[in-house]
């Protein structure tokens, strides 16, 4: 959208925009709340980083919740600039995080673990170098879905072979995070035109980020009790200050 005031950052060079009104608050932060919209992320995420540490979760889960933040860190920089470059830093960590995904989802069935890890390494990079020269556009969409759509079946079936009560809230929590970050990322897009002459703009692309990064971490929070379970380590789902979900483990002794 138009721009309110000066920019610190010069004209739009990015490929997309939000419904948000540009520069409005500051002229260093083009879209104010969809930059802030990502603290959340990066918090619930931090929040599971000390949990995977001090539990010596497997460094899988550890590196995972790295690749929230640096998603949400580079979402925060892509829409406070709108520069094409800054673009990448949001585009390019959700491929990589969606190909982690993949394989704490696969890993654990898979015969020749070492090729995975490496596979799925080389193929990060090489999908960086290309979108940083070619740009993709509905291209990076079409694929960014194509590899949601792979994890999902894996994800079904951790769901029906859990059979943990609190284990299946949280992976029901992801999936109604999802649905309601999705629509209103859907209507921030969809009906733009009809925000922008309203006066009040319900800001849909940041409830996406706030509803996306408890998705994260809900998702987060079911994988490390479906992977203890695995691993036989007793998990138990637990409750910071009695809100939020985590995994909490015993390990036997041997281990």
């Amino acid at each position: 959208m138009a721009e309110s005031i000066s920019s610190f950052w010069g004209p739009v060079t990015s490929t997309k925009e939000c419904c948000e009104m540009n520069y409005a608050y500051s002229s260093y932060i083009a879209e104010f709340y969809n930059t802030i919209s990502n603290i959340p992320t990066i918090l619930l995420a931090l929040i599971g980083l000390i949990n995977a540490l001090r539990q010596r979760f497997e460094k899988r889960f550890s590196v995972l919740h790295v690749s929230n933040m640096t998603l949400a860190f580079g979402s925060m920089l892509y829409h406070a600039t709108l520069q094409r470059v800054q673009q990448q830093s949001d585009e390019t960590p959700m491929v990589w995080e969606v190909l982690l995904y993949m394989y704490i989802l696969y890993s654990p069935d898979w015969h020749y673990r070492s090729t995975m890890p490496i596979f799925l390494f080389v193929y990060g990079a090489l999908f960086a170098a290309a979108h940083s020269v070619f740009h993709f556009g509905i291209g990076f969409k079409v694929h960014y879905i194509i590899l949601i759509l792979l994890c999902i079946p894996r994800m079904y079936k951790y769901y029906i072979h859990t059979e943990d009560a609190s284990a299946k809230r949280l992976a029901k929590l992801f999936l109604v995070t999802f649905l309601f970050g999705s629509l209103f990322g859907f209507c921030d897009r969809i009906f733009c035109k009809e925000i922008s002459s309203s006066p009040i703009n319900p800001q849909g692309h940041a409830l996406w980020h706030v509803f996306m990064g408890f998705n994260s971490y809900f998702a987060n929070t079911f994988l490390m009790f479906c992977r203890a379970q695995q691993r036989g380590w007793s998990p138990k789902v637990l409750h910071l200050l009695g809100v939020l979900p985590y995994v909490k483990i015993e390990k036997p002794k041997s281990q």
